[in-house]
């Protein structure tokens, strides 16, 4: 019966059988609960949400495995939080290769949602346990550099000295190496090893202007980063740019004591680019594997980070302010003490329910 029942599956499994493979994906975040799916939460949309639905729809896998990501050996190479984009992440998983497998793909999701390109990998290639390093990127008014008594309400005529912007970039190199990021996330002791960040790149790019305002893009490079720890990274420099921490702070955060590190807001951070050196390595040459680099992709990456991203990030930051509302907060943060008691269970309360995936 049961085979009865699954016929016409039985039947695109012969004419299409599973192959693992990659898809590379960009989306912009806004609106959705990130990017991981949580069973039995639908009123919390998020992108692997509309992304199942589009594979199923599209005859990529069977109906029946759409409940259980299990059964088609789904991963995800990063997390990423509530209202974050991405231009270049990476699942892996075992799909039927159909005809214009993309498009028809595309043709069920959203167009703030696109998978821009596919590779066959390993039988065994696992998009998280594989990933070498992360690159993202922090897209942001640069009136979040300006000093403590600048009037906020004057956004649109501020412009970053390139004074400045050497100094926050000194303080951003300051977190290349090895630390111990337990400050930089919630419910991480400083005793855990896990808490150990290995960060290769961080620097802050030259300002730009859209819609009167000016921005700039902050992009980091790291091995992999706790939830929260990019945000937290840059509202501590922040602080200290503004005068409202001193330089030591930084120091002081990845020693044993719990410091009190603002989180910068959600809306500017992208995921980047996910990297896979080692395994390219092993098998990019091996003649029967595709190397997992996206040059051919790299127009159509621009292109949707362009034309969905970029745009989203600014007309939310002109509309909402959410930068300027955040920068208010910064007087009530105690850079001097230890953290309280209080910012500890607020953050753990606000975290209960996203454990502890990446940025």
């Amino acid at each position: 019966d049961r085979i009865k029942a699954e016929g016409g599956h039985n039947e695109d499994d012969k004419r299409y059988p599973k192959k693992k493979v990659v898809l590379l994906l960009a989306y912009s975040g806004k609106g959705y609960y990130g990017m991981q799916r949580n069973p039995g939460n639908s009123q919390f949309r998020t992108i692997e949400d509309d992304l199942v639905t589009a594979l199923v729809k599209s005859g990529c896998i069977p109906g029946n495995h759409g409940d259980d990501m299990r059964k088609m050996s789904f991963q995800r190479c990063a997390r990423t939080d509530k209202g974050v984009s991405a231009a270049g992440q990476v699942v892996s998983l075992k799909l039927r290769l159909i005809e214009d497998i993309i498009e028809k793909i595309n043709e069920n999701l959203p167009p703030q949602i696109r998978v821009l390109g596919l590779k066959r990998v390993t039988q065994g290639f696992n998009s998280k346990n594989n990933c070498d390093a992360r690159t993202y990127a922090y897209m942001l008014p640069t009136v979040a550099f300006s000093p403590k008594d600048y009037d906020t309400e004057n956004i649109a005529s501020f412009r970053l000295e390139a004074e400045t912007l050497q100094k926050v970039n000194q303080l951003f190199a300051l977190y290349k190496g090895t630390h111990n990021f337990h400050n930089f996330t919630s419910q991480k002791a400083p005793s855990d090893p896990s808490a150990r960040r290995y960060i290769t790149e961080m620097s802050c790019g030259e300002p730009f202007v859209r819609n009167s305002y000016e921005f700039a893009v902050i992009t980091v490079r790291g091995q992999s980063f706790m939830l929260h720890q990019i945000r937290k990274m840059i509202g501590l420099v922040i602080a200290v740019i503004r005068g409202f921490a001193k330089e030591e702070v930084m120091e002081r955060s990845w020693g044993q004591e719990k410091v009190d590190v603002p989180k910068a807001p959600g809306l500017g951070l992208v995921l980047e680019r996910v990297h896979f050196d080692r395994y390219n390595k092993r098998f990019g040459g091996d003649g029967l594997h595709e190397r997992l680099e996206w040059a051919r992709e790299e127009e159509a990456i621009k292109a949707f980070k362009e034309a969905h991203v970029y745009p989203t990030i600014v007309k939310t930051e002109c509309e909402e302010g959410s930068m300027v509302s955040w920068m208010a907060t910064l007087p009530s943060h105690d850079f001097e003490a230890t953290v309280t008691g209080t910012q500890d269970n607020k953050d753990q309360k606000q975290n209960a329910d996203e454990g502890n995936g990446s940025d």
